[in-house]
């Protein structure tokens, strides 16, 4: 693989890291590597391949060993987390998936220990939520929910636990953008007896506005089908770590139950990376712009956008570890249900449809779709409502957006 002798910008390292076009008949750009096996150059090679992936032989430095098998590793998952690591500030190894929720569940399998415990932030992403319920909590681990943004009381939960494993916190929670201190959580973790690691789903704001692992998280998760994608049509995850040890551990176990991210997929989000600062900055000026107008519309019950909290605690979160607002928001419309159902009704330019992050704008009900798997109990707890509806700003001009919400609330 191509290594840069010295250090480069993010902007330019994820165009030139990890990947020589010598390797592949001059090509200026990656090509798609569809191989399932690789030859060896000789049976020595194989040995310590193997050797190297069964953590028998520890490697050296930038030293890796020959390909083996793509459920493993291949070209494209290479090229693809060495690209993606200079854009999470303080990443020095990543780990790709077919999918976040396929990340997410390897990290749960991988640092969980037998008899261990999970103290969790809610809400979060439904479908998380929803794994740890059917999953995590049926394999006999202990998993505790905490409000998100209440540090005192993710602290003592933290404090509290007994063969703690793991803290996982979505920051800014999905869809009430409730923000969790980061830093504070980093600190409580490393004090406790058993130093769990904290992981991040850093997904609505990363990698362009905030960074976990320069505030004290041991793992960054994405969904990189959202914004690292960028045009709603791949599935993807990804997670980022300081410390390389622990990215091998979650390939190892990766390999295991075979949810690499295959070479098409990685080809495309690799041809991607170099556009996510340009996309999220444009979608998150659109999405301030669109927010502070909509805050004032009369059918408009709540509006919930960073740049418009107005607790003195969410306030500070905010400022301390994030650079812009992001592009989501979500809104609270008149008349509950049908008010909502009525809005996304009207939309012709934004997509009623789930997922985010995408250039083209999408609107849901999270109640009745991303989070229906929820409890009523839960529901009350998150703060999700029947009249809320969540939005993704887009590309488009924001202008053409405002109006057509405009329309769609009246």
């Amino acid at each position: 693989m191509r290594k840069i002798s010295y250090r480069v910008r993010p902007e330019t390292a994820v165009l030139t890291r990890g990947f020589d076009p010598k390797l592949s008949v001059g090509s200026a750009r990656p090509p798609v590597y569809r191989s399932s096996t690789f030859v060896f150059p000789s049976p020595e090679a194989a040995e310590r391949a193997f050797g190297i992936v069964l953590g028998k032989i520890h490697p050296l430095g930038d030293d890796r060993p020959d390909l083996i098998y793509a459920r493993l590793n291949h070209p494209n998952a290479e090229i693809l987390e060495q690209q993606l690591v200079p854009l999470e500030r303080g990443a020095n190894s990543a780990a790709v998936f077919n999918s976040g929720m396929a990340a997410i569940f390897t990290v749960m399998l991988a640092f969980l220990e037998r008899g261990g415990s999970l103290i969790y932030t809610q809400p979060l992403y439904g479908g998380s939520q929803h794994l740890i319920h059917q999953i995590i909590e049926p394999l006999g681990f202990d998993a505790r929910g905490v409000p998100a943004g209440n540090g005192r009381a993710l602290t003592e939960a933290i404090e509290q636990a007994n063969n703690l494993s793991l803290v996982l916190i979505e920051t800014p929670a999905n869809p009430t953008l409730m923000m969790t201190d980061i830093a504070q959580a980093a600190a409580a973790v490393r004090r406790h007896p058993k130093r769990p690691l904290l992981a991040v789903d850093n997904t609505l704001l990363g990698p362009t506005f905030q960074h976990p692992l320069i505030h004290g998280a041991d793992l960054a998760i994405y969904s990189a089908t959202k914004f690292l994608g960028g045009f709603s049509d791949l599935l993807a995850g990804a997670v980022l770590a300081t410390d390389a040890e622990l990215i091998e551990t979650l390939t190892g176990v990766r390999a295991l139950l075979g949810n690499i991210l295959q070479a098409d997929e990685c080809w495309m989000l690799d041809s991607r990376l170099s556009t996510v600062a340009l996309r999220m900055n444009r979608q998150s000026k659109n999405a301030q712009r669109i927010a502070e107008q909509l805050a004032r519309h009369p059918r408009v019950k709540r509006l919930i956008y960073p740049s418009l909290f107005t607790d003195d605690a969410q306030i500070k979160i905010r400022d301390a570890q994030t650079d812009y607002p992001g592009s989501l928001m979500s809104l609270e419309v008149e008349g509950g249900k049908t008010g909502a159902f009525e809005f996304l009704r009207r939309l012709k330019i934004a997509k009623n449809a789930v997922s985010l992050g995408g250039v083209e704008t999408l609107v849901c009900h999270p109640m009745t779709t991303t989070h229906s798997e929820l409890s009523p109990e839960e529901f009350s707890a998150a703060g999700i409502t029947d009249a809320l509806v969540r939005i993704s700003v887009g590309t488009e001009h924001w202008r053409d957006l405002l109006d057509e919400f405009t329309r769609a609330l009246a």
